[in-house]
């Protein structure tokens, strides 16, 4: 069934892990939640990738002489630097600032973020062998213990105004950067090891996949309310590498963290974003996810018919769309969500906002997605 056809029955549950802190404020705004269920909404929810970001001078000054994993490593700065696009747009959701490459750090390989490069790796992985190199079993509490806190203290901090996001990088993404060594427009040394060393390219995959779960449910435990799995690069994949080596492992991500909190009582929305991924719609919408991000490369219609109604959809406007006149900015929303309609949809940009943007097309960006998403449930 089409979501707008019928509802997909579902129960939110908001009880809390065992170790979870139990006096967390009370949520005041779950529309970004009932939208990842495809329940109904007051107005399409909105928030975006990279919203706590070097657009906001507040976070550039915040910033300003500090070391970026040093930044991550640090509670405070981390829920400070979440709750600081809270405090200027009325955005539905927050994600916890962090960054993906914590996973391989925790894994024992020295990542460094580099001025006008981007995050390095000084010791790639070059052959098979040098996986013997890594940490196979990572305690997540003790070597990522630090988004745990920030998490918890930022859901406090917070006080129920929206829910709080955690997400991680998912395995190809991850390895490609732990090959490549940095950022690749082509991934070819990545790509190398899946045609020339396929069953090493597994086993790394599957011990990032193991990592990876156990981090998702720590984040859970400390407080998450969703969850993103971010595998940005899955444009340099063709559908039959797609198949192979990425997509098993965003399923068994999405299995494995569902199943234990199942037994925890706890229900908790997971999203995956597969950026130029557009040849997996189909097989991302059946991979235990509740949400498909989408880049905005894919028409919404074409979208929501590939889909069938399985999951809800978020995105996917073109980040580069905001460096357009406010009026224009709200023509282009109204359109998007003309295209997607008002249910089971969570708007978003297509990929995280860019340093450069004016703050206050940010602002247009989210009050013409609440102003036309209440207009349309009018009709």
């Amino acid at each position: 069934m089409k979501l707008h056809e019928k509802e997909r029955t579902c129960i939110i549950s908001f009880q809390p892990l065992h170790n979870v802190p139990k006096d967390f404020p009370k949520l005041k705004n779950d529309a970004f939640l009932r939208a990842c269920h495809g329940q109904e909404t007051n107005h399409v929810p909105v928030w975006c990738m990279r919203q706590a970001g070097r657009y906001l001078p507040e976070f550039r000054e915040f910033r300003a002489g500090k070391d970026f994993f040093e930044t991550c490593r640090s509670p405070a700065a981390c829920c400070e630097l979440t709750l600081q696009p809270l405090r200027r747009f009325p955005f539905d959701a927050a994600i916890i600032f962090s960054d993906i490459l914590v996973i391989p750090q925790a894994m024992g390989m020295d990542v460094q973020m580099v001025a006008g490069k981007g995050p390095t790796f000084p010791e790639p992985l070059k052959e098979p062998e040098d996986l013997l190199l890594l940490q196979p079993k990572v305690d997540v509490n003790k070597e990522l213990g630090y988004v745990f806190k920030a998490i918890t203290l930022t859901r406090h901090k917070l006080d129920g105004k929206v829910p709080l996001i955690g997400f991680t990088g998912a395995p190809w993404t991850l390895m490609a950067y732990m090959i490549e060594g940095g950022g690749s427009t082509t991934h070819s040394k990545a790509k190398r090891w899946l045609y020339r060393h396929p069953e090493a390219s597994h086993k790394l995959l599957k011990m990032l996949t193991d990592v990876i779960v156990e981090y998702l449910l720590g984040q859970v435990a400390a407080g998450a309310q969703a969850l993103q799995v971010f595998e940005s690069h899955a444009g340099c994949l063709g559908p039959v590498e797609f198949q192979e080596f990425s997509l098993p492992y965003l399923r068994d991500i999405a299995r494995k963290v569902k199943d234990q909190l199942k037994e925890s009582g706890q229900d908790v929305p997971m999203i995956v974003f597969a950026k130029d991924g557009h040849y997996g719609l189909e097989d991302l919408s059946q991979s235990h996810y509740e949400v498909v991000g989408l880049d905005w490369t894919i028409d919404p219609r074409s979208a929501r018919e590939r889909t069938g109604g399985k999951v809800s959809l978020q995105g996917n406007m073109d980040p580069c769309a905001l460096y357009a006149p406010k009026e224009r900015i709200s023509e282009i929303v109204k359109k998007m969500l003309e295209g997607f309609g008002t249910r089971g949809y969570i708007a978003n940009l297509g990929h995280g906002l860019y340093p450069d943007m004016d703050p206050e097309n940010v602002g247009a960006f989210v009050e013409a997605v609440h102003t036309h998403s209440r207009h349309l449930n009018l009709k």
